[in-house]
This record gives C-alpha cells, structure tokens and sequence, in this order.
C-alpha cells in the first residue's frame, strides 16, 4: 500500500467519524498543547532574563561591585547577620579603583530609590525610579538620549541638579510636550531637565520609561542613599576578554583597601550577569526536567485511548479487512494501513495542539507581563510526539487486524 493512499484512507475515516476523532486524540491535543505553552513561556522569560534583564540590570560586560550579592537564596541566619555586618561602599572606593585599575574600563557609581516628581505646572507622577550616577552610567546602560543631552563630567562631580528623565515621566508632567529646560522636584528639590531618553518599554510589566536620573552628588543622595554611600560601583570592560581579568583586579584592590588577609573572606561582592542569573539557570533546569513527566502523562493516557478506539475501529470493519484480504491484500498491507490510520490521527492532534498552544502562549504575552517566545525546535517536537504515540498505540490494533483469518472474517456479523 502507498503511504498517500493510507493517509488518503485514513483521513476519509477521520471525517466520516469526526466526534469520534477529535475524542480519540483529545489526550494528545492537551499534552501538546501544554508542552508548547509551558515552553514557550519558559523560553521567553530565558531570553528575557539572558538578554533584556541581564543588560538592563548589569550592563553588557560589566562586573558590579556591592556590599553583598543582589540575589540570595537559601542563605542562613547567620550568612544574613555577616553580610549586615559588611562596611558600606564609598565613591572613594570607585576613584581608587579608578586609579589603580591596570586594564581599560568604564566605571560609574549607582545608587536607586523610588519617589514622585512634581513639574513647574504642578502635574506629579508617582513611583518614579530615581538614580543617582556618575556620567558614565549612560554608556554602560547604553541609555540613548532622544532629546537634549546627558549630564557632563564637571557636573557630576560638582552635583549640579540636572535630570535626564523617561519619555513616560515627560509625557505625564509636562504634558504639553515641552520638557527640556523645565524644573522638576524630587523630593522637594528642584532639578533642570537637560535630556529626555528613548523609549525602552517594559519588563515584567514595569514600565522602564518611568525614570529620572541625576548626578549620584547632587541633592537627589535624600532619595538614593547616604552623602558619600556608593550601593553598587559598575565596572564595564572595554575588551570583553578582559572582564575576568578586571574582576580579579578589582578584587585585589579591594582586599588591600580593606586590609584583608590571604585567608580571610572577602567583605564584599562582585557579580557579573552570568553570575548573577546562576539561579534563573538552576529553576530553567528544573522546569525542563520535570515538563516532560506531566507531558508524557498527557500523552500516555492520549495513546490508550487511541489504541482502545483503533482496537473498535478494527473490530467495526472486520467484514471490511475480509474482503481486502480475500482480494490479495497481504498482511503488510493490513497492518500498514491500520499503523497509517493510528499515526495519522494522533498527528492531526498533535497540529491541533501546537497551534492551540501557540494561541494560548500569544494571549499570555499579550495580556499579561509573561513573555513568549516561539522555538521552531519545540513545534516540531510536539508534532514529532504525537505521530509517535499514533504509531506506538496503533501497532497492537494493526497486528491484531493483520492477522484476521479472511474466511472468519468475511463471516463475521
């Protein structure tokens, strides 16, 4: 028997019985479609925590040092009553890094709050994320102004109250579109608004738009952190192969500020992006673990089913498989058509899957702040996956029809 004319076959079967279709591969369609939902959105959020998050939150090739690592988790008492007990970071620990680094690099001092921001004309916008820098902050956040200009050198070290702002905190405080040299008050202080920054959109539902930035010895130290206090010093390598090197380097020159001693733990911490998203790696790792039991679960129970209505399908047409057998049909033929109809069936339900899933996963990243993002690989898996449960819970059916004695057969009632 030719493959198309069992495929031809077996779709004629299909749409002769179609409830009876959908049902029988009803298994097959949930676990797909699970499968490409759950991927999909797994996959999105990697990409968005590799790339977006990673670059927006550290810098692309950068080492950042802190009091103590961003993320923590599992950490005892006692690890959280040493890390509170770390002195605190200074902007002369960022000069001396500046001086003493052998290697070429960015350095910028950041510190962030959260505050409203009142316009001349009286309009406020709330939960404004407020950052304090030095001027290099721009180029390693590859922050991007649309209009005006960023803040110089001279004036971050003199702590003029200039602002870069977000194009949604220009949009909602001077809604008359004109917001280059205008005040804006933070926290009571007024700032002259010298740049307003490309749209960036958002992340995690959070609006990267909303934002001001001054410099980190400006007046803004009331909402960032204490006069003198530098919560995270950025260090971004100009040859990428070099940041491991710089790492060390800096590393070295903080343990000598501090006067530690060759045994003794760093009172400190530095973190690049791969280091810092080490804990996204261990939760992806679980996730595709143990995805694929609930999806073998979904699948198991779509193929007996599938076997149960093909072993009814057989019995259905046993009159039928008497004729092609007494007509000179060979058991191949039989068992090739039963294995095509099976296979054939459980494919069009995995179809139906992957594009219900991709629906789903579309919906998620439309309405909702989860990300989606679409791996060919993972469609063809899912298609791949149910021809072989097709296949698998057709071959007990097929060979029980392959062996059907034409002369009972043509008797049967």
């Amino acid at each position: 028997m030719q493959l198309w004319e069992g495929i031809a076959l077996a779709f004629q079967q299909i749409w002769a019985e179609k409830l009876k279709s959908f049902f029988s591969v009803l298994g097959v369609i949930l676990g797909v479609m699970f499968l490409i939902v759950v991927v999909t959105v797994v996959e999105g959020l990697d990409r968005l925590v590799r790339e977006d998050f990673s670059s927006q939150v550290f810098g692309v090739n950068t080492v950042t040092l802190r009091r103590w690592q961003q993320v923590n988790i599992n950490t005892s008492r006692a690890e959280r009553r040493a890390r509170a007990r770390r002195p605190f970071l200074y902007f002369e620990d960022a000069t001396a890094i500046e001086e003493r680094l052998t290697l070429p690099a960015r350095i910028a001092v950041e510190n962030g709050g959260s505050a409203s921001a009142v316009g001349d004309n009286g309009r406020a916008v709330s939960g404004v994320q407020i950052t304090g820098a030095t001027e290099e902050i721009f180029a390693i956040r590859n922050l991007e102004v649309a209009e005006g200009r960023v803040f110089t050198p001279q004036e971050s070290d003199a702590g003029v109250p200039v602002v870069v702002i977000g194009t949604e905190t220009a949009d909602v405080v001077f809604e008359d579109g004109v917001a280059l040299g205008r005040n804006l008050r933070i926290n009571g202080f007024p700032y002259r608004v010298i740049g307003i920054l490309e749209e960036r959109g958002s992340m995690f539902g959070q609006s990267l738009d909303n934002l001001a930035i001054a410099p980190a010895t400006s007046p803004i130290q009331t909402v960032t952190s204490a006069p003198g206090v530098a919560e995270n010093i950025i260090i971004q390598a100009i040859n990428p192969d070099q940041l491991r090197d710089i790492q060390m380097e800096i590393e070295g020159i903080m343990r000598a500020r501090r006067g530690l001693r060759p045994g003794e733990d760093s009172n400190f911490s530095l973190e690049t992006a791969d280091e810092a998203i080490s804990f996204w790696n261990n939760i992806s790792r679980i996730l595709f673990t143990v995805l694929p039991m609930f999806v073998s679960i979904a699948l198991v129970v779509g193929g007996i089913v599938i076997m149960n209505i093909m072993l009814v399908s057989v019995m259905e047409r046993t009159r039928e498989i008497g004729v092609r057998k007494a007509i000179g049909a060979r058991r191949r033929d039989i068992l090739t058509q039963v294995l095509i109809e099976s296979a054939t069936l459980a494919t069009l339900g995995a179809i139906i899957g992957v594009a219900v899933g991709l629906g789903i996963a579309q919906l998620l990243a439309a309405f909702s702040p989860m990300p989606a993002a679409v791996a060919p690989r993972w469609i063809a898996l899912g298609v791949g996956l149910g021809m072989t449960v097709g296949i698998v819970a057709g071959v007990y059916p097929a060979s029980q029809a392959s062996k059907l004695d034409p002369v009972d057969a043509l008797r049967y009632e």
